[in-house]
């Protein structure tokens, strides 16, 4: 299952993209987390979905310093989780 995810609220400059990738990677998640231009946390995700699960309910949660406003969710298709790897955070140094 491939789960696209966009968090809005104060997810930037909290460490929520860290966050994220430690909670995707825990889970054995495949993909990716980056922040996008109009303030929110983008999350594609490929995994089970009893894990894809686990990741929305802390990205609901979030990190200690953020607030979460809103967890938008859709479903990809499997195809595009096909070239997905290791989690990982993009646009990070």
């Amino acid at each position: 299952m491939v789960c696209h995810y966009l968090v809005k609220g104060r997810v930037q400059g909290v460490g929520f993209r860290w966050f994220v990738h430690q909670e995707a990677a825990e889970l054995g998640l495949r993909g990716w987390v980056r922040n996008t231009d109009q303030g929110h946390v983008e999350i594609v995700a490929a995994g089970k979905p009893e894990e894809l699960a686990e990741l929305k309910d802390a990205l609901r949660k979030g990190s200690r310093g953020s607030r979460v406003d809103a967890v938008e969710e859709q479903e990809l298709a499997e195809s595009e989780g096909a070239q997905l790897g290791p989690f990982e955070i993009e646009g990070a140094w």
